[in-house]
């Protein structure tokens, strides 16, 4: 595995970190149906995602919130919602209303959402 660098939206570089991934990730998941297996599973696929889709060795906060969201829809739309709402800093009710309207319809149950073609951002 490459050493990732993560450039913040300030600028400042860091280095990528699993540990504050898998945080984060757990953090949106509590009290929900999904398990550690799976989220060391996401926390894996976003690492080789960033590794292989990237030419160099630095990627954006972005990205990696990016793809965080994406995973999170198909896992748990509800601890996509949560970790939405930290990562873009909703501060209004109405940040809520415009993410959920724009979250596919699931069945009753259904534990996977269909991802959309376009990004919900």
């Amino acid at each position: 595995m490459r050493d990732l660098m993560v450039r913040k939206n300030s600028g400042k570089l860091e280095a990528f970190d699993r540990e504050k991934l898998r945080r984060s990730i757990k953090l949106a998941c509590r009290n929900r149906d999904v398990g550690d297996e799976q989220i060391e599973k996401l926390v894996t696929s976003i690492h080789r995602r960033l590794e292989t889709e990237t030419a160099d060795d630095t990627v954006t906060s972005a990205m990696v919130g990016q793809m965080v969201s994406d995973s999170l829809l198909n896992l748990d739309p509800i601890a996509f919602v949560r970790f939405v709402s930290v990562y873009r800093k909703f501060s209004k009710i109405s940040d809520f209303k415009k993410i959920l309207e724009k979250i596919p319809e699931a069945d009753e149950g259904a534990a996977v959402c269909q991802l959309p073609k376009t990004s919900l951002f």
